[in-house]
């Protein structure tokens, strides 16, 4: 048998070092990715309504992404997910429902996942659309229950196209009314409250989820902290995890538009305002719902690493916590 060179020698060395740390790095991995055999919620998406990259943007944000060097983000939505017995809900129909459908039913859990219900949260752009995917024209979906507010419920039976969904039964409507809880099967809870937006064309709420040991808020859209008639730093202590309306970072982050015609709380003014919270509390707080403009939509970018560095966690897709 030859013997073996120098450089010989150094590339097995590195070899075995590589080995030896690779099943400790792969097992991390997949214990980070692999899901509970017990319910638990799902980010489906983490843009903004109009998604990531955005129509007829051609700043640098979005240019990465139109030239390959980053990749696109889902519009904002959670899917709750019960392996047990393989239902889950989706909350709010995005503009991407069928990629973020096609996620869930493709999900790596105990029983094969199917679509049980959608939560819509409001009527603009980003949270109602997607339902066109049940139509005749995509699905064909029969009687999928839609849990909405009045206001929503109205819109969606007396506008078309969607009104056709709810005469062709693509769609089955269940009521919401606020703070009245909605029960799911496998002790899974579902409570609409209502949270002050640009309500046009109906009503805007948020979320609690609760599963069997955990449970979490879900807010993409509120105008202001201050304009709710609830304290979120009252709310936050409530759960366990709070997936919060983060669509802006910063005042001024659309020149040329007055950003008080869309009012968010910035990110930066929600740190501000959880400041006092105990490490723990802080650790809830997903920031959720970017726009193409968010630097926090930037791998690595200054803002993300404020995020961090402040105790908060800026939520990605495929992210899961357990119920």
């Amino acid at each position: 048998m030859p013997s073996l060179k120098p450089y010989h020698i150094f590339l097995v060395s590195v070899f075995l070092i590589y080995t030896s740390c690779t099943p400790n790095q792969t097992n991390s991995i997949i214990e980070k990715q692999a899901l509970p055999n017990t319910p638990f919620l799902m980010v489906l998406g983490t843009a903004q309504d109009a998604g990531y990259p955005q129509a007829a943007c051609k700043k640098s944000c979005c240019e990465k992404v139109w030239s390959g060097q980053a990749k696109k983000k889902l519009v904002s939505c959670l899917a709750l997910v019960d392996p047990s017995t393989g239902s889950s809900w989706i909350f709010d129909a995005t503009p991407d429902f069928k990629e973020q459908l096609h996620l869930v039913e493709n999900l790596e859990t105990t029983n094969p996942t199917q679509l049980s219900g959608i939560f819509i949260t409001h009527a603009h752009m980003g949270h109602y659309t997607g339902l066109m995917d049940l139509g005749r024209e995509a699905m064909g979906a029969k009687q999928v229950p839609v849990f909405t507010m009045p206001r929503m419920s109205d819109y969606l039976t007396n506008n078309g196209p969607w009104s056709q969904l709810v005469s062709l039964e693509n769609i089955t409507l269940q009521n919401l009314k606020p703070d009245s809880t909605i029960q799911l099967p496998q002790n899974l809870k579902v409570t609409p409250f209502l949270v002050p937006h640009r309500d046009e064309y109906s009503e805007t709420v948020g979320f609690r989820i609760e599963g069997p040991n955990h449970s979490a808020l879900f807010i993409p859209d509120i105008d202001k902290w201050s304009k709710w008639n609830r304290n979120i730093k009252e709310e936050i202590k409530k759960v366990d995890y709070a997936f919060l309306d983060g669509t802006f970072f910063e005042n001024g982050e659309l020149p040329g538009r007055d950003m008080s015609l869309i009012p968010h709380p910035f990110v930066e003014e929600s740190m501000e305002l959880f400041a006092d919270l105990s490490k723990e509390e802080k650790n809830k707080i997903y920031f959720i719902h970017f726009n193409h403009t968010n630097p926090l939509l930037q791998e690595a970018s200054p803002a993300q690493q404020q995020v961090k560095e402040a105790g908060f966690h800026i939520a990605k897709s495929e992210n899961h916590v357990e119920l």
